[in-house]
């Protein structure tokens, strides 16, 4: 395996992969024979097939092996189960490489169709790996309260139909106050997820840096930014009556009142996306969003 910040295709080093670690879409159903075919591809290139007790119960398999020695990590399901499994695996080392089952699938490398040909491919050791910026989000003046986003970090509404208003500064600097649904920030990886449903800028693989959009702006003032790693884009609320709520990767973790902190940047901590040479960022980017 070869290692890119996501901007260059680098040559490919055929170290055989020996263990391999599954984890599918949370409704059986939605992967098919797809496991059935992953784990006789395996057999035929040699590939110790890891299986928790949570994806062994899951498919009526028999639990093996321990994950943490997994080699690659191979996801059955869409972009929502390959955000799990980033996460799942974040800080380990291990990449992680998708076969789409699920609508979009823009961050798996093949389709179900090409599961066969495309598995044994990376077992082989035909595989480019992708090191992709996270997020730090932190709650208050509390360095306890510190989450860490794949895609993004939002701070919306806590109220259905209510809008807020935000103040917001990049770098210590002042950006004054936007009446809103929301602000999102985005990592690269996150760019093309809520993002870009907003408008955002498509930040490519290989770009350090973070997306700001606003969500329904009530200005002609809201554009989004692009921020780089070491400047900090923090967020007041500044509603007088509404409180706002955090995610992190579509997660609720927090709800803050009037006057009420978030601070977002860019983390030490790296996703890993494993990718077939030829399963581009451009390629995924055109068949994902073109129709």
């Amino acid at each position: 395996m070869s290692s890119s910040a996501g901007s260059t295709r680098p040559s490919v080093d055929r170290r055989s992969i020996a263990r391999a670690a599954l984890v599918t879409h949370g409704r059986t159903a939605q992967v098919g024979d797809g496991v059935e075919r992953l784990a006789d591809v395996a057999r035929r290139s040699g590939v110790e097939l890891i299986v928790t007790p949570d994806e062994a119960s899951q498919h009526g398999l028999a639990a093996h092996g321990d994950p943490e020695e997994a080699e690659i990590v191979v996801v059955l399901g869409g972009d929502g189960t390959m955000l799990r499994a980033l996460r799942l695996y974040l800080g380990t080392g291990i990449p992680v490489l998708g076969v789409n089952f699920g609508r979009v699938g823009f961050l798996s490398s093949m389709s179900p169709d090409e599961l066969e040909d495309g598995l044994a491919r990376a077992f082989a050791g035909e595989l480019e790996i992708v090191e992709l910026p996270t997020l730090q989000g932190e709650i208050g003046d509390d360095p306890g309260a510190t989450h860490v986003a794949v895609n993004d970090v939002v701070v919306t509404s806590g109220e259905l139909g209510r809008m807020v208003e935000l103040e917001w500064a990049v770098g210590g600097e002042d950006l004054g106050r936007v009446p809103c649904d929301g602000i999102i920030c985005s990592t690269p990886s996150g760019s093309t997820a809520y993002n870009l449903s907003n408008g955002g800028p498509v930040l490519m693989w290989g770009i350090d840096a973070l997306a700001t959009t606003f969500v329904a702006p009530h200005s002609l003032h809201a554009r989004p930014l692009v921020v780089p790693r070491g400047k900090e884009v923090v967020v007041w609320n500044r509603t007088p009556d509404v409180p706002v709520v955090v995610l992190v990767d579509g997660h609720r973790v927090a709800e803050t009142g009037p006057g009420g902190r978030i601070a977002i940047r860019l983390g030490d901590a790296h996703s890993l996306l494993a990718t077939l040479p030829d399963a581009t960022f451009v390629r995924r980017y055109r068949e994902s969003f073109s129709t």
